[in-house]
């Protein structure tokens, strides 16, 4: 499972836990969580030590050869991912 620490939710803010089936559904998932913790695509890229562009092609779904590879192996493994806010 992965966690996104410090995140609040709220009506209007991103889903209780999110499932990621591929690059676009992470993409989207990572898109809404930012906007809901008020952050840039800037400020989260310096947080994680890459340049803007790196955030900004994730959040488009870019496909990578890693991202390809996980999803292939959670889907042989019969296994679903999904984003689960930490709780305050």
């Amino acid at each position: 499972m992965l966690e996104c620490r410090n995140m609040t939710t709220s009506a209007t803010g991103p889903k209780a836990s999110w499932p990621v089936l591929d690059s676009k559904a992470l993409g989207a998932a990572l898109r809404d969580y930012r906007l809901s913790a008020g952050l840039t695509q800037a400020q989260v890229a310096r947080q994680i030590g890459v340049d803007r562009q790196y955030v900004s092609e994730l959040e488009q779904g870019k496909e990578t050869e890693q991202l390809r590879r996980l999803f292939a192996a959670f889907k042989v493994l019969g296994l679903d991912l999904y984003l689960i806010p930490v709780s305050q």
